[in-house]
């Protein structure tokens, strides 16, 4: 059960048709429509999407209750041409429903008002001015290029031309010399192998090729080898399969700074030492040369890593017998200390 309690208002009050607010195919948003503009004094000149926009009615919904007010005949709408040639467009809201024909008629009696032609004003970017064509807009540049430095003083022209000290040039910090020319062309054959060094140096941009040849000339120019200098590389490669996102200047920062020249005592470790030269094996990378193929029996090919100059891995190797005290040590090793063990990797 429901009751109601009405009050009649005093003041500021429109009278509605039932039609209208029980209107079977009107929408809650095109009855506020409606009954928005008929509530409106009389002589005001406020368009639906004002309206619209006042009662919080979104786009889509204005456009569905618009919709459905000229289907219904509450609403109609034309477009004239008025004084001066401007386009107007007249809209007319009825609380009764009116046919075309009607709302033709009484549109027809009503002027179209100067007051909805746009004012003249002036466009936006200023007057109108002449078109410049060819030339410069700022004038002789006493030459072919376009970005000639500004022309001195004319007094500075007359005046008496001074001596000056010469100054010294200062180098920075991160200057080289050039390099040296004969071994350009051996330091650019390099650089562009070193992305065939190791999976990881794949990605070497090509526009680096140049920068690491740099780097290389003074590798070379201080005597190191070929050789040496991929051994030095392969040495500071990270282990453990960790991916190297930036591997040029990964190997900038490597070749950065050259070291002197090894003495006759010192050699590389023999984890580094490769038993076959790269020219023997020009498709394997130099780690995958150090490795060499058991002489045991094996049921399948058996590559290791080679401590000093073995042909056997640590499986097929004789093992010293326990009461032998430990034999004499051999290739300079102590007795102490036991060798690193070689690496075994079988073949499939």
């Amino acid at each position: 059960m429901i009751y109601r309690h009405c009050i009649a208002p005093p003041r500021a009050y429109t009278q509605f048709s039932h039609d209208i607010i029980r209107h079977p195919r009107l929408s809650s948003d095109a009855v506020r429509l409606l009954t928005w503009q008929l509530s409106l004094p009389q002589g005001t000149r406020e368009s639906l999407s004002r309206t619209a926009e006042r009662a919080n009615t979104g786009a889509c919904a204005f456009t569905r209750a618009k919709r459905q007010l000229k289907d219904e005949g509450f609403v109609h709408e034309r477009r004239v041409q008025g004084p001066g040639g401007h386009w107007v467009t007249q809209q007319l809201v009825s609380n009764v429903p009116l046919s075309p024909a009607e709302a033709a008629k009484f549109l027809g009696q009503v002027p179209v008002s100067p007051q909805t032609a746009p004012s003249t004003r002036n466009p936006a970017a200023g007057e109108r001015t002449g078109r410049l064509t060819d030339g410069l807009p700022y004038g002789d540049t006493y030459g072919n290029t376009h970005n000639q430095p500004p022309r001195p003083p004319e007094d500075a022209l007359d005046a008496p031309e001074t001596a000056q000290a010469p100054q010294a040039q200062v180098a920075p910090e991160n200057h080289r010399p050039d390099p040296p020319v004969p071994h350009l062309e051996e330091a650019r054959a390099l650089a562009a192998s070193y992305r065939d060094l190791d999976p990881a140096l794949r990605t070497i941009p090509r526009a680096m090729h140049a920068e690491l040849a740099d780097l290389t000339v003074h590798w070379l120019a201080a005597g190191h080898t070929s050789a040496a200098i991929r051994a030095h590389i392969l040495r500071n490669l990270p282990d453990g399969g960790t991916r190297v996102h930036r591997p040029g200047g990964l190997l900038r920062y490597l070749l950065a700074e050259v070291p002197p020249l090894p003495s006759a005592s010192t050699s590389l470790s023999p984890r580094y030492a490769p038993p076959h030269t790269p020219q023997e094996h020009p498709g394997l990378s130099l780690r995958l040369a150090a490795l060499r193929e058991c002489e045991g029996d094996h049921v399948q090919a058996t590559l290791f890593r080679p401590v000093h100059d073995e042909n056997l891995c640590p499986q097929c190797a004789p093992q010293p017998s326990p009461g032998s005290g430990g034999g004499s040590p051999s290739c300079g090793t102590d007795s102490t200390q036991n060798p690193p063990a070689p690496f075994a990797l079988p073949l499939q």
